[in-house]
């Protein structure tokens, strides 16, 4: 097989596994005319229609359908038969691809960037921020960045962020004209800022629990957004009481910008994890990148027991 025909064929799968050239030609690394070149090319090469393009969509022919079932797991035993190599290395190297919640995006895997490509300057990592619960299998991520709650059940997780509080807070301006709320029923009342799950396109309800009572409030309010970054600076503006996790927060309750309401009432949700398929052979970047993370939370843990002896 000649380097052409291996490229021509790496392209054919990732437009088969995406319907899209445009995100295939983003994912290979190269410009969508040489993409679209490529696969009229390797359907030239063999005489057949690999697609049916339209304007609005892609999709595979019965011999696309019946080439991708021969050749994907030819090209997925290569992937492996070269990174088994990559053991032998003294530095690993090779692509990590992430798929990262918005939120924990920013709040913990920020800070990791640097000092990982650091020390394994060999390896591309690339990270996809997504709120959508995509499939990272079908996407061909290496692993994702999730809350525990949300990520499938056969999938390996390794924890790297604690378990955490949702609450529900205010800016000083908005309690200026309106009474704090005390009970989770008082927000039938207010003007709550809603949050639009990206993933099922749902308005998503506000639990709270106090002691071993729960209560599912369905609030109202005039205001309704996907993004929980924009929702913060809405709430910080005024807009209305909010409903986010406690880390996001933290420094403008702190500073006085945002007050909790409902004093004792949140939610506690399950910890962050990183999670990947279960496979017996992980690839070399995403060992070393587990790896690290593992130091990583090791040091932190370290760091919070001598800051909580000094306190």
């Amino acid at each position: 097989m000649t380097r052409i025909q291996l490229t021509e064929l790496t392209a054919f799968v990732a437009v088969a596994e995406h319907c899209s050239f445009t995100k295939a030609a983003a994912q290979v690394g190269i410009a969508l005319p040489t993409m679209s070149q490529t696969i009229r090319s390797l359907e030239e090469q063999l005489g057949v229609r690999l697609f049916n393009r339209t304007t609005r969509s892609v999709a595979l022919t019965e011999a696309g359908e019946r080439l991708l079932a021969e050749v994907q797991p030819i090209l997925d035993g290569i992937d492996h038969a070269l990174e088994s190599v990559n053991s032998f290395r003294d530095k690993p190297m090779g692509s990590l691809r992430l798929a990262v919640s918005r939120p924990f995006a920013t709040m913990l895997l920020a800070p990791l960037i640097a000092p990982f490509l650091a020390e394994y300057p060999a390896i591309r990592l690339e990270i996809a921020v997504d709120d959508t619960n995509s499939d990272i299998v079908s996407s061909r991520f290496d692993a994702g960045i999730r809350v525990g709650q949300r990520v499938e059940r056969d999938m390996t997780i390794l924890r790297i962020g604690d378990d955490f509080r949702v609450l529900a807070i205010a800016a000083p301006s908005y309690l200026e004209t309106h009474p704090t709320p005390t009970h989770p029923r008082d927000l039938h009342s207010h003007n709550c800022v809603l949050y639009r799950s990206p993933w099922d396109d749902a308005i998503a309800s506000w639990i709270f629990s106090k002691g071993g009572e729960q209560i599912d409030t369905a609030v109202e309010g005039s205001l309704i957004i996907n993004d929980l970054e924009l929702m913060k600076s809405a709430i910080l503006d005024g807009a209305g009481i909010g409903y986010l996790p406690e880390h996001m927060v933290a420094e403008h309750l702190a500073q006085g910008r945002l007050v909790t309401v409902l004093q004792g009432w949140s939610r506690q949700v399950d910890g962050v994890f990183l999670y990947h398929p279960s496979r017996r052979q992980k690839p070399m970047p995403l060992m070393v990148f587990l790896r690290f993370i593992e130091e990583w939370r090791k040091g932190d843990r370290r760091a919070h027991a001598a800051s909580a002896g000094a306190a």
